[in-house]
């Protein structure tokens, strides 16, 4: 898939312009993408939309038709459109595996390049960590809440246009949900398609059992029924139990029902009750309607009996509170050689300075401590003494058995990449074998636990005397 280069802010090309105007264009730069606050007011975030953020990079050049675009816009010299035509992104790109579990404030991508091309990229870089890193995000939750029970990604229909259902389809898998209702997904990303039909079905014939019947006798071994379209445990549930008799005879199985409406705690207990006392304990209960990893969790919490959630709506649209936009954001922390910040009231705001590396602090039985950001050539070990960003007051010791492993690597090296795509299962397996390894509370839905993003000391050296040199700050 190709992303333009249109596909970007105005104010990307007006800076652009200005730079090649001033001499500046080819100076070195460093950007580094993050988010200043975990979505869904959650403990974590799942990293996602590296590989697309790759391709990106790495097909990045004007064409014919684009260049007259801009050059009609009656806004760009001659000189700087044709500056574009051999406009390629050939520089360094830093940042940790899909799927891994990554914090507030700690650097996801670092860009390094001409400032030129490092700054052009900051708008299709963030609409494609932004969106998928949410979705990874709320599907790792949904997994959660799922406890082991399957869970599809349902989203197409209510997603933000179709390459928000395809983006979304591919970061669900990313977060754990790892088959999807969505055709076209299946095709470019092979994720497995899943799905049965739509209470449409069931009204185009004369009678609910009809429908199954002809339902039945069409995919006689992938048959899911809907039985919820008139009455669930009076007439949907009962007609699938016949027809499932129908097919046994036949030498076929019943593999499920959905339920898609009411109190679906208590109807998918007596649709299993039922199931079971027809001699049907494998047939497999499905659950839909808005759901989210809150009402997932209640429903365990009732005693349901859902063996499979169909997630939709509040997965694709990243719905929920807390949700909506991850907030990432991009900023240049050095160029030209000079680590750069920026300076401002809030120190919430505030930008880590110079090239950096974030290490994460693993104990001795493999589990996660805390993460610290330092800078590029910094070493930081157990012992040492390490700073929350916010408040430098408060200070943490590292543990002194504790192993410091880097987060990130390089993944692109002179606008090539560094090694091969990985799998998008490969990364699901990843989120769920990282997230077990991080403090429990972090995982909760309400109130989680924090966990700790310190600074080396190095670093919070480094930001305390740029703060104080910055202009206008006073003696």
């Amino acid at each position: 898939m190709r992303y333009p280069p249109l596909l970007t802010d105005l104010y990307e090309l007006t800076m652009l312009a200005g730079y090649l105007e001033q001499g500046m264009s080819a100076k070195p730069a460093v950007f580094d993408l993050f988010f200043r606050k975990a979505p869904y007011e959650g403990g974590y975030a799942i990293f996602a939309g590296l590989e697309p953020a790759l391709d990106y990079l790495a097909g990045l050049r004007f064409l014919p038709d684009e260049l007259s675009y801009l050059q009609g816009l009656g806004m760009f010299s001659r000189k700087f459109i044709d500056s574009l035509r051999e406009f390629r992104f050939r520089g360094r790109v830093t940042a940790p595996p899909e799927g891994l579990p990554v914090f507030a404030n700690e650097p996801l991508l670092t860009v390094e390049g001409t400032l030129a091309e490092a700054q052009f990229v900051e708008t299709a870089l963030l609409t494609i960590i932004n969106f998928q890193t949410l979705v990874a995000t709320k599907a790792a939750r949904i997994n959660h809440a799922a406890a082991g029970a399957t869970v599809i990604e349902f989203g197409l229909r209510r997603a933000h246009g179709p390459d928000g259902g395809l983006s979304a389809a591919r970061a669900a898998c990313v977060g754990g949900v790892r088959s999807t209702s969505n055709v076209q997904a299946g095709l470019v990303y092979g994720l497995p398609v899943r799905g049965t039909h739509a209470h449409s079905w069931v009204q185009a014939f004369a009678d609910e059992l009809a429908a199954f019947r002809a339902y039945a006798e069409t995919f006689p071994d992938s048959t899911v029924l809907l039985v919820d379209t008139y009455d669930t445990l009076k007439s949907g549930v009962p007609n699938a139990i016949i027809v499932a008799r129908e097919l046994r005879a036949r030498g076929h199985e019943l593999r499920g029902i959905r339920l898609d409406s009411g109190d679906l705690a208590y109807l998918s207990r007596e649709s299993r009750r039922l199931l079971d006392e027809a001699g049907f304990p494998g047939v497999r209960i499905m659950a839909s309607n808005e759901l989210d990893e809150f009402v997932i969790d209640s429903i365990r919490a009732e005693g349901g009996r859902v063996d499979i959630y169909g997630v939709g709506t509040k997965l694709a649209t990243c719905g929920g509170k807390g949700g909506g936009a991850l907030g990432g954001v991009y900023k240049l922390v050095a160029v030209d050689g000079r680590p750069k910040l920026k300076v401002t009231s809030d120190l919430a705001k505030a930008t880590l300075p110079g090239k950096k590396r974030v290490l994460r602090v693993v104990g001795p039985e493999g589990d996660y401590i805390q993460d610290v950001i330092c800078l590029e050539d910094d070493e930081p070990a157990g012992g040492d003494t390490v700073y929350d960003p916010h408040n430098p007051l408060l200070q943490t010791v590292l543990p002194e058995n504790a192993a410091l492993l880097d987060v990130r690597q390089v993944v692109m090296a002179d606008g090539v990449r560094s090694g091969a795509s990985e799998d998008l299962q490969a990364m699901a397996d990843r989120s769920g074998s990282e997230l077990a390894r991080l403090p429990q509370g972090c995982l909760r839905f309400i109130n989680p636990h924090r966990y700790k993003v310190s600074i080396s000391s190095r670093l919070n050296e480094l930001r305390n005397r740029l703060i104080r040199e910055a202009p206008g700050q006073g003696a």
